[in-house]
């Protein structure tokens, strides 16, 4: 059981489970009068801790003076009385901020560390933010934009709603789903600083100033309760080792009677002719290379029972295939190209993987490409579109 002390507008909790002391919201006193009793649950749960206090502040929107200097004489008290007991304070790099105030605490007292929560939540997201993967990003957006916009509709898409589109990348969907189906508002979230200055200079080249660029962590959204008639997250859960977690926050945000769309693959689904068995080898192993880095490219046939459990009703799944007859074939051989860089590449060298896998791994794509650009060729990407409905 935790206890928990609501003064809006901030939150303050401690669950003594994982002995973790949390703070969200805005603390602003006038007087340290004002949060003494958060500061006595504080000092409570300090008193309670054995081995490690964690204090979350990953979602403390603003702070002042007078309440950081009341929790840190928390802690720096606590640090001279108790030689048994270490403090973690958990920052956020969202809220910037938090981890510059905090820091110098650590500094004073060899007790009290700082972890930046963002840097080490998401174990593949170096690959998947390298800034060399944006054109085949769009070239990817592009061919599936051709299946999704028709695909959209029956997932609560239309005219005049209020849109997030979370984990947003580049931002290439937005602006297409800002042009094509005109939304009334769009909120677009990434954790990633230069997605997001792409994203913008996407969107100024289409001549769209009206997209809410937002930068902010997926899992702790400074988005307030439901806000959104539709939210989208495309080609995200699965690269996260927590995909739950970002579920449970797409459903606050939502509103009662609207809907989350997400998109998601089964990798080793990928296929092609001719060279289809080197084809389902490679592809085979991109699934198992990316559960070693946490991710699970294997989810889209999950995602109704990752919906349900997420509390959502009136689920609706279907798939469709990418494939190299949309539109030009080197467009699906420039993605597969990507694809061998960055997986048979960076991933799988730091995997620890021998040259003579790599190798064989790496063919897999060749072949992939070959069946793409092939006159009689056939080449396919599989992706499963799900939503659900937020009960009223």
């Amino acid at each position: 059981m935790s206890s928990a002390v609501l003064s809006e507008p901030y939150r303050a909790e401690f669950d003594p489970n994982s002995q973790e002391f949390s703070l969200a919201g805005v603390i602003r006193p006038h007087s340290v009068d004002e949060i003494a009793a958060t500061v006595t649950q504080l000092k409570q749960a300090i008193d309670e801790a054995r081995g490690i206090l964690y204090f979350n502040v990953k979602r403390l929107a603003q702070m002042n003076n007078t309440a950081f200097h009341a929790f840190a004489r928390a802690f720096i008290d606590a640090c001279r009385t108790r030689s048994d007991i270490r403090f973690v304070i958990v920052t956020s790099s969202v809220v910037g901020w938090t981890e510059r105030m905090f820091r110098h605490l650590g500094n004073i007292e060899p007790q009290i560390t700082v972890e930046v929560y963002d840097s080490k939540f998401y174990p593949g997201q170096t690959f998947v933010e390298d800034t060399s993967f944006i054109p085949i990003l769009r070239t990817q957006t592009k061919m599936t934009w051709r299946h999704e916009r028709a695909i959209l509709p029956r997932h609560g898409m239309r005219p005049g709603i209020h849109m997030a589109d979370i984990c947003c990348g580049i931002g290439d969907f937005a602006v297409l789903a800002r042009k094509e189906f005109e939304p009334a508002r769009i909120v677009a979230l990434d954790h990633s600083k230069a997605s997001l200055a792409y994203a913008r200079d996407v969107a100024t080249n289409f001549g769209i100033t009206d997209i809410e660029y937002t930068y902010g962590d997926a899992s702790e959204m400074l988005l307030e309760d439901n806000q959104f008639d539709l939210v989208t997250c495309r080609h995200s859960l699965q690269i996260f080792n927590q995909p739950d977690l970002l579920l449970k926050e797409l459903y606050r945000i939502c509103k009662p009677g609207g809907r989350v769309y997400i998109t998601n693959e089964k990798n080793s689904h990928c296929l092609g002719e001719p060279r289809a068995q080197s084809i389902r080898w490679t592809y085979d192993e991109v699934a198992k290379l990316f559960a070693h880095f946490e991710m699970d490219v294997e989810l889209g046939p999950k995602s109704r029972r990752y919906l349900t459990d997420a509390g959502f009703d009136d689920i609706r799944v279907e798939s469709f295939m990418v494939t190299n007859l949309d539109g030009d074939p080197q467009d699906f051989a420039d993605i597969i190209t990507a694809w061998e860089n960055v997986y048979a590449g960076e991933m799988a060298v730091k995997r620890g993987d021998p040259p003579e896998f790599i190798e064989r791994f790496r063919q897999g794509f060749r072949d992939h490409i070959f069946a793409a650009l092939h006159p009689k060729g056939y080449a396919g990407w599989p992706i499963w579109a799900a939503s659900g409905r937020k009960p009223l």
